[in-house]
Order: structure tokens, then sequence, then C-alpha cells
């Protein structure tokens, strides 16, 4: 009896089905049609993309908002490197992407022919792991390999590429089904890329310093939220009255109106979470990485460290391990033991100190300060979903925009290209029917992936860009009149943005005076249609600059 038979094109569709993937956001091209092919019938929706980096950060968009694994897909050559920039910036703040890459035909890779070249070679560096499929049961695989290790282990990219030819092989249709070989695959993947069983002695080792703890601080990083933590860690941090502040990625993670929140730490940190970061005795870091941003609030002080990637660990206690099962193993320690040292007479003296962001909002100068702007840009979004792309205006929305709910921020962070934010949005609106989004772009970062307001536009998202227009690349601008004598090359010459976005059908308005902004962005969302402000302002305004280049 003939053995039941399928494309691996289609094998690949129907697993990424029953792996409850609902969009699949890419730029088709020659090498990659028969998985486009095979996604006609399929329940999973393609959202088609104007530029394979607007694929990307689709896909990182909708991952970051959802908590769930994003999924972008090009062909071969110039559409895989036009994914890089978005790959590597998922890679910098770990966020969970399958990237699938088709490829030129096995009989003619390695010969530099048309559009062949080492796309492996490209992403191996921003990536957990490439894999270069060399058949289409190799291929099968190593697809399940790579949601097995997005859905287990630590977060960011896992690449495919793909063979055309490959893809148009046909596979036995058992593959659908786990195998004994699967098994095996899972126990390997354990093996090399699953940390192993958080070991209880660790567990008490963090206990005992926490318990002879005064001064504790809980620094919670973006792990936090791929592990589902939030409720666990809000139990934690208000049964001991242990204070909590955050990486930038991991604002809202607790509500920052929340008495025991102290907002974010390190460079543009409020004073609160500084000045328990600096003076704590034990800081129990969960899920986060110590850039050079946040180290900038940290003192001399015991560390433990919760983490998946034990390459980031900086810690007196070192623990790899999902941040869930830490916590749960932490309060299943605590539990019948002596309690905690009172926190107090600590949470006193971390009261004497601002958990705002100071900055001065409330202008009404003409031009119209950018401060005054965003501030009524975040007034008015209310409870939208903010995507704060790249630009002079990023620190004003980073230190005006009160955070209350987890992933209600995003932003980019570890890589910070500009026209992050537009392309963004798409994967955050099908990630969040329900909610209306809003981009605040500048005018630099706004033109590098402006070509998604089609995508926006045929889609009928409910999305508002806004466009903080000061003609200039406004932080360089200021780089150059420090250390470069103002030899500008960042005046910016720019298009008729209205008209730019009633080319594309988005309805679309200017604005230059306090006051204006409000009632433009409160008016466009009740449209809960695409809509375009740009808003005009000082072009002279300028944001402080950390104290080294």
């Amino acid at each position: 009896m003939k053995t039941r038979e399928l494309r691996c094109a289609d094998a690949f569709i129907k697993i990424l089905e029953s792996e409850g993937v609902e969009f699949i956001f890419g730029h088709p091209g020659e090498q990659i049609l028969p998985l486009y092919d095979a996604m006609r019938t399929s329940k999973i929706k393609h959202v088609l993309m104007r530029h394979e980096q607007g694929a990307a950060h689709a896909a990182d968009g909708y991952a970051r908002s959802s908590g769930k694994v994003g999924v972008c897909i090009s062909t071969a050559g110039p559409g895989a490197m036009n994914l890089v920039m978005g790959v590597a910036t998922a890679y910098k703040d770990s966020v969970p992407l399958l990237v699938m890459t088709g490829d030129v035909p096995r009989d003619l890779k390695g010969k530099n022919t048309f559009q062949d070249v080492n796309i492996c070679g490209v992403l191996r560096p921003i990536t957990l792991e490439t894999f270069d499929v060399k058949n289409s049961k190799e291929a099968v695989f190593k697809l399940k390999k790579a949601l097995k290790m997005l859905k287990y282990g630590k977060t960011g990219p896992v690449h495919l590429n793909l063979p055309k030819d490959v893809m148009l092989e046909n596979v036995p249709a058992s593959v659908l089904q786990d195998t004994d070989e699967d098994a095996f695959c899972m126990k390997s993947l354990i093996q090399t890329h699953l940390p192993s069983e958080i070991d209880d002695k660790d567990v008490s080792h963090a206990v005992e310093f926490l318990e002879g703890s005064e001064r504790p601080l809980i620094l919670a990083g973006a792990g936090v939220l791929w592990a589902g933590a939030q409720e666990p860690l809000k139990r934690l941090v208000e049964t001991y009255r242990i204070p909590l502040a955050t990486t930038y990625p991991a604002r809202g993670v607790l509500p920052e109106d929340h008495p025991l929140c102290l907002g974010m730490l390190g460079l543009r940190g409020t004073d609160a979470a500084n000045f328990a970061g600096r003076n704590c005795d034990v800081l129990l870091a969960l899920g986060c990485r110590f850039s050079e941003r946040t180290i900038k609030g940290i003192g001399n002080c015991s560390i433990i460290h919760v983490n998946l990637d034990e390459n980031v660990f900086e810690g007196d206690v070192s623990i790899n391990g999902d941040v869930l099962n830490f916590i749960n193993k932490l309060v299943s320690k605590i539990e019948g033991t002596r309690k905690f040292e009172s926190t107090e007479k600590w949470l006193r003296e971390i009261q004497g100190h601002s958990r705002s962001y100071h900055v001065k909002a409330d202008y009404s100068d003409l031009p119209m300060k950018p401060q005054r702007a965003i501030k009524e840009v975040i007034d008015a979004s209310e409870d939208s979903l903010l995507i704060n792309d790249a630009g002079t205006h990023t620190t004003w929305v980073t230190l005006l925009k009160t955070v209350k709910k987890p992933a209600s921020l995003l932003f980019s962070g570890g890589f910070g290209p500009m026209g992050y934010g537009v392309p963004a949005s798409v994967g955050a609106s099908l990630a969040n029917p329900d909610k209306n989004i809003v981009v605040v772009v500048g005018d630099g970062g706004f033109q590098m992936t402006l070509q998604e307001l089609a995508t926006i536009a045929t889609l009928n998202l409910p999305i508002v860009v806004c466009i903080i227009n000061n003609s200039s690349l406004g932080i360089i601008k200021q780089w150059q009149d420090l250390y470069y004598e103002g030899r500008y090359e960042v005046e910016l010459e720019n298009p008729d943005f209205v008209k730019l976005a009633e080319a594309y059908n988005i309805n679309a308005v200017k604005v230059d005076s306090p006051g204006t902004v409000f009632r433009s962005v409160k008016n466009a969302l009740k449209t809960r249609k695409p809509y375009l402000i740009e808003v005009v302002v000082d072009k002279e305004e300028g944001i402080t600059l950390p104290e080294n280049k």
C-alpha cells in the first residue's frame, strides 16, 4: 500500500497551524512561493508587508504585544537580507521570532548564481540558531525543533533557510504526528538548548540572601513577561513588601502607580528606582540583563540573577532557569520558614525620592515644544497601545508615559532602529484587534518605513501615526553641536506628510500649536480607522544627552 504523502511546504503550514500560528508577515518572491502556495488554503493569514524589514518588525510587534511567537518570511538573496535589521532588533531584545527564508535550489547553492548568498552566515550572530536544511525530512524535523526552542527555551529569533526544491519535495504524511525521532529531538534539545531544572540548593541560597536582607530590591526584566510570571511576581512583591524596579521592556509588569513599583532603573530612570538600586543590599534580578544603561542605577550589593541565558549572568547567585519556575520554588521555600526582615524602614527611606520622570511639559510657547506635543499625544491616547520609534522624541515618551499594563508601551530598546514603529504597529494591531494603536515617530524615522502605510490602509487597521516633525535628525544634530562644531548633515527637507497619507487613502491632519494635538488624537481615535497626524515642533529643542557618547 502506497504511503500517503504531501509537499514539504504543505507539511510546514499544517504544523504551524497546529501550533496556533495566526499570522505570517512577509513579502513574496520566487524562491519562497511554494510556502505561499501552501498558505492559500490555510487558516493562517498572510500579511503582505511592503518591505521585508517591515515584515520582521511587524512580527516583532505582534510578539511583544501578545506574548506569542511572531513569524516572518522572505524570499532568497535581497529579500532575506532585508530581514536582517528586524531580526537583529528582535535578537537584542530577546523577542521570539520564527524567521523563514526561501533559497535557491540545492544544485545552485554556493555557486555564486543569481540571488545566491550565505544568509545563514549573515543571520547566525543575531539568532539563537540558524538551520540550513538539506532535504525535506530534515526541514520538517528542524521546524519542529525550532518551535520547541521558541516554546520552552530562552527567547529570540530562530531561523530556517529553505531551498525552493526542498519545499517542493514530498514527505510522508506521518511527519505531521510526533514520532520516536521527535521524542529523541526533544531530549536532545533539552540537553543542548534548554536549562536544566532549577536546583533546590540555588533557591535555598537565594532565600538565605533575601531573609538576611534589610534593603532588598527586585529588578524585573522582559523575561518576566515572556515567562508569564506577572501575577506570581506581584504576589511576591505584595506579600513580602519588597520594592520593585524595572528595565525599559518590563515597564508595566507591576503598574507604575502601584505603591511598591519604583519605576525604571538606570539611565532615564526615576530617582526612587536609582536610589534603591544604589543603596539596596540584595538585588533580585529576574529575567533581565545588566546593560550599560541599567547598571548606572546599581550600587554595591549582592545580586541574585535568574535568567534563561547563562551568558548574561552577573550575580553572586546565578540561576539558569525560567523566571516563573523560580518564583514558584522561591515562594514554596519561604512558606513555613521565618519571615523576611521588615522592609518598612527601607520603604520609608525610598519614599523620600520621586517616582516621576523629571520633565517639564506644560509649555505654551510657539513654535510648540516637543515635550508638550508628546504629553498631549499620551494624554489623549489613554489606554491605547503606544509604540515608540527611535529618535529625539523617544526620551520624551519614556519620561512622560506612566505604564500601567505590561506590553502597553513598545520600543526596540536594545538595538533602537529608526523605522521600527510603523511596521511594528501592524503586528501589534493584529494581535490586539480591540485596541487602538498610537505610534510616536520622528520625521526621519517615519521616512525609513513609510511604505507600510499601504499595509495599514489595506487592512484598515485602527492605527494613529503621530509624526513629531522637527525637520531634522535631532539627536545627531545635538551630538554635532557638542563635539563636531555643528557641521550638520541632518537638516531634512520633508514632503507634505498630509498629502502623502492621503495618497494612501488615509485621513490626515497637520497641527502646530498647544491644545490642537490632544484634540486631533482624540478625534482620530474615535474613527477606529487609519489616521496620520503631523505635529510640527520646535526644531531647536533638544534633550539632555547621556554623559558619555
